[in-house]
């Protein structure tokens, strides 16, 4: 990818623009359902039609009960100071010995393949029995998701004993949707983004001055009803490409691939501009990001 900077660009190195470059790919990829339907080999918009009534209802108590999961992950993550990464079975630097320990000056690469294998297994089970694996499934398969974003996380310099950082990590799960106003505009990240921003700084605001018994507290609940509402169209796709005949087992493991494969993309685009912006500032990433043409990669 070659660009030539502009004004607002100029404030980035050369390495940080291919950088950003790579993030906007990731973060403006093919939406999932077009992912999906080429595993598939159906358009899942007509699949999704033909889901009986009670799926939207099971995606719906699934996506809940999977954000509750992943956040009580988070808040006890927090409830440990300095041993964050370590409940959340990231890859640490091997001489950090405590919150005073400078981290590496080049932090280890995220486990994506591994993860990708965790989330094919569970896959394979819902491919095998379909809508009925749901409730058992997702919680167990966005847990799995969630600690891959808390990897990819960690690789971009994220602290993870940060109550924003664990909350940004679920934040990505809301990210991975494109809705029709998203795509009025060229900064459909930012807007994804400031979607969720709100939610997110409340929530982050309860738990630094209440600690983690505000796992209940409306702010909380805001986040993971607004993530939800995104979420739950990613799975419903999801659900729609393992419900066509005869998918089976290998199907299913290849949708779930594809399924996590989507949002460690949007978390290491996420991470890489939240690294930038640490570095910048947001307004001189945020120019320089409307600056690149993807269809120029």
């Amino acid at each position: 990818m070659e660009w030539v900077p502009t004004a607002s660009a100029q404030a980035l190195s050369a390495d940080d623009m291919a950088a950003l470059a790579r993030a906007k790919h990731e973060l403006e990829s093919p939406p999932l359902t077009m992912k999906l339907a080429a595993i598939v080999g159906a358009p899942l918009e007509k699949v999704m039609l033909r889901l009986p009534a009670v799926a939207n209802q099971k995606v719906a108590e699934a996506t809940q009960s999977a954000l509750r999961k992943c956040l009580q992950i988070a808040l006890k993550t927090l409830r440990k100071p300095g041993h964050g990464a370590g409940h959340l079975a990231v890859h640490v630097g091997s001489g950090e010995t405590g919150a005073a320990a400078l981290p590496p000056a080049m932090p280890e690469k995220p486990g994506n393949l591994l993860h990708k294998f965790a989330v094919a297994t569970t896959g394979a089970a819902g491919g095998a029995f379909g809508l009925f694996a749901l409730p058992v499934e997702l919680p167990v398969t966005t847990t799995l998701m969630f600690r891959s974003i808390c990897d990819v996380a960690r690789s971009e310099g994220e602290d993870l004993n940060s109550t924003d950082a664990q909350l940004q990590c679920l934040a990505v799960l809301g990210m991975g949707s494109h809705s029709s106003t998203d795509d009025e505009a060229d900064l459909g990240y930012f807007i994804m983004r400031g979607a969720l921003a709100q939610a997110v700084s409340k929530a982050s605001s309860e738990i630094a001055s209440k600690g983690i018994t505000a796992h209940g507290s409306a702010a909380l609940v805001r986040l993971v009803n607004a993530i939800a509402a995104r979420f739950s169209v990613q799975v419903s796709e999801q659900v729609a490409a393992k419900s066509i005949p005869a998918i089976g087992a290998v199907l299913g493991a290849m949708v779930n691939t594809v399924f996590i494969d989507h949002f460690q993309q949007v978390a290491h685009g996420h991470f890489t501009v939240r690294r930038l912006e640490r570095k910048y500032g947001e307004e001189a990433v945020k120019a320089a990001y409307q600056t690149i043409d993807i269809s120029l990669a």
